[in-house]
């Protein structure tokens, strides 16, 4: 008799996976006002119908960040998150699940969960319980019917789950009272082998988590190659970083394989942001006879977005009744300015745009303590840019031309949706909060030239500037603090004045600043926690903004910097701005009292500009 033979099947299942979207459903500029092919959602579904004709296998992910970030989002919430655009699209594409990203929660649990219950897929978050409610589903087995290399049929349980920041609740308070967030790794080795478990022939952790150095702490914010390292994960989609992995630009840390695309020996992507890649991991598992599904190969790549890919007609359809919607709501004209608004030179010290924010901000809180015991108190301001280059690329700037200002061109100076908020603040505090800013540079050694003056690190969104204050920045000092709040025990700001006269450590004033700032960890949070308020978060930062214009109607901003530079003779250093900004550069020179040149273009098409000090 002869002997059984065990057949040897093979399976190829290809995921494919969006990250941080923010709501770019459709290759246009909400900003700009026009047409914009650097990667979008209809983009993307063109990729992704390409991939479904050539595999026989394929699964579609995303992992967060999916519902906030273009005024399409802002029109969404305003409709209370019914007929989502962007969960339409998603259905149309065939998504098979999603994780829920912190920038979901932007405009409120309800939206979020009316989102939810639209989506024909699950919205995963592992490590998020809701009070009161209904948790989303920490994970899903998808049971699919496959085919095989040799063409047979096949079962396979498919384990996706999803993970968000620690971090979501205590950057905003609002939702710290109704949810809570448990530690990622933690949650991880609880849950994945409760999945295995469960029948889980492999498990893709979709991760809105960035790649950082391993070991991570306790309740750690970026542990994606650390999911890299337990048992049971079989492949990782990374985000919330923006990023682009495999890549140029990840990180050097231990088990990171930027050649081969591994976290700790486990295929991972992180396809960037706004639509500007699809990540792709292609899986091979094997099995022979009743024995269980193994992974025997992988490979991971991330594949660019751009004016080269149509949109798919089909998404575009889709979005199209809010996209008109929105370009009618964003058309409504409040007010006029008498010169360009931009954010091209705000790491030098010239931004039109933050000085903008500051001065409504600072009318808003003025106004709101009149009848108060605070009525006449000093009232400042702080403010950081949101567009200013960075991952976001050489065309992530504010840019408002002169003449005309509508609802569109608060989305370019003000894109988030915090709420303005005051706090009482000391002169020790106020000094305490640009030092924290000033960690955005390099120290810069004296007499050497072309230092790169930012610290790529840094996000320009913890830059504030605090408005009726002035202050030099020494660079020759270390930074004060590194991004995460560390602190060095260095100092670098300088002669620190007040309408001309010293600010006393003891000195009194209001500060007008937004919900953000208010988080319970991060860079500030020393500087905010425990305070009272002044005045509660009110509203959005963008209606102020909105309601200042109005009242005005014409605005004129002054063009002196808050803040300069300490002299360092012989000295120079190089930083990277937008080309849309060079027709700026003399005026800026003029105004900064500093020579510089541009030097040509980087290689990621920002301008690079020679600073000397």
């Amino acid at each position: 008799m002869r002997p059984l033979v065990k057949l040897r099947e093979t399976v190829v299942l290809r995921v494919l996976a969006t990250t941080d979207m923010h709501m770019k459903l459709l290759p246009h500029d909400y900003h700009a006002g026009r047409p914009c092919g650097r990667g979008s959602l209809a983009q993307v579904a063109s990729l992704v119908e390409r991939h479904r004709r050539l595999a026989r296998n394929t699964l579609l992910v995303d992992n967060g960040d999916f519902l906030q970030g273009t005024p399409l989002g802002d029109h969404a919430a305003r409709e209370g998150g019914r007929d989502h655009p962007a969960i339409a699209a998603m259905n149309l594409m065939g998504y098979d699940a999603a994780a829920i990203g912190n920038h979901d929660f932007a405009f409120g649990l309800d939206v979020l969960q009316s989102a939810a219950r639209q989506a024909r897929f699950p919205l995963l978050a592992a490590n998020l319980r809701v009070r009161g409610r209904a948790d989303f589903p920490r994970y899903a087995i998808l049971r699919r019917q496959v085919v095989t290399v040799g063409g047979r049929p096949a079962t396979l349980r498919i384990g996706l789950i999803g993970f968000l920041p620690p971090q979501t609740t205590a950057w905003d308070r609002d939702l710290a009272g109704r949810m809570e967030c448990d530690d990622i790794l933690e949650t991880a080795r609880r849950v994945v082998p409760r999945m295995r478990a469960e029948g889980a022939d492999l498990v893709v952790a979709l991760a809105h988590s960035g790649i950082a150095p391993r070991p991570a702490g306790p309740g750690a914010e970026n542990v994606a190659a650390d999911l890299g390292a337990l048992d049971g994960i079989d492949a990782i989609v990374a985000g919330h970083t923006h990023e682009v992995f495999p890549g140029k630009i990840a990180p050097r840390a231990d088990g990171v394989d930027t050649a081969r695309g591994t976290l700790c020996g486990k295929p991972a992507v992180m396809p960037g942001f706004g639509g500007s890649h699809l990540g792709v991991i292609e899986l091979s598992l094997t099995r022979e006879g009743a024995s269980g599904w193994r992974l025997a190969r992988a490979t991971a790549r991330c594949e660019p977005v751009g004016p080269h890919l149509p949109p798919a007609p089909a998404v575009l359809r889709a979005v199209a009744p809010s996209h008109r919607l929105t370009l009618s709501h964003l058309g409504t004209r409040i007010g006029s300015s008498g010169q360009r608004i931009s954010s091209y030179f705000a790491l030098v010290g010239v931004d039109p745009a933050l000085t903008l924010v500051n001065m409504a901000q600072r009318w808003f809180v003025r106004k709101s303590l009149r009848d108060t015991a605070l009525e006449g108190f000093p009232v400042l301001s702080a403010a950081a840019p949101f567009r200013a280059g960075g991952r976001g690329g050489p065309f992530h700037y504010t840019d408002v031309p002169p003449g005309r200002l509508r609802l569109g061109n608060l989305t370019d100076i003000y894109s988030f949706p915090n709420r303005i908020c005051a706090l009482p603040v000391s002169g020790a505090d106020l000094r305490g909060w640009l030092e924290r800013s000033a960690s955005l540079f390099n120290r810069i050694r004296p007499g050497r030239p072309d230092q790169p003056l930012a610290d790529p690190r840094f996000p320009a969104y913890q830059f504030d500037v605090i408005e009726d204050l002035r202050w030099r920045i020494d660079l020759s000092q270390p930074p004060g603090f590194s991004a995460d709040g560390t602190a060095t025990g260095s100092s670098r700001i300088r002669d620190l004045t007040w309408r001309g006269r010293p600010v006393r450590d003891d000195d009194r004033f209001v500060l007008a600043t937004n919900s953000y700032r208010l988080a319970e960890c991060g860079l500030f949070a020393p500087l905010t926690a425990g305070k009272p308020f002044v005045m509660p978060p009110g509203p959005q930062t963008r209606d102020v903004i909105r309601d200042y214009l109005r009242q005005r109607r014409r605005v004129s901003i002054d063009p002196a910097p808050s803040w300069q530079f300490a002299p360092l003779p012989g000295t120079s250093a190089q930083f990277e701005t937008g080309p849309g900004g060079l027709p700026l550069l003399p005026g800026i020179a003029a105004r900064t009292n500093r020579r510089m040149e541009h030097l040509g273009r980087t290689e990621g098409g920002f301008a690079l500009v020679r600073l000397y000090l």
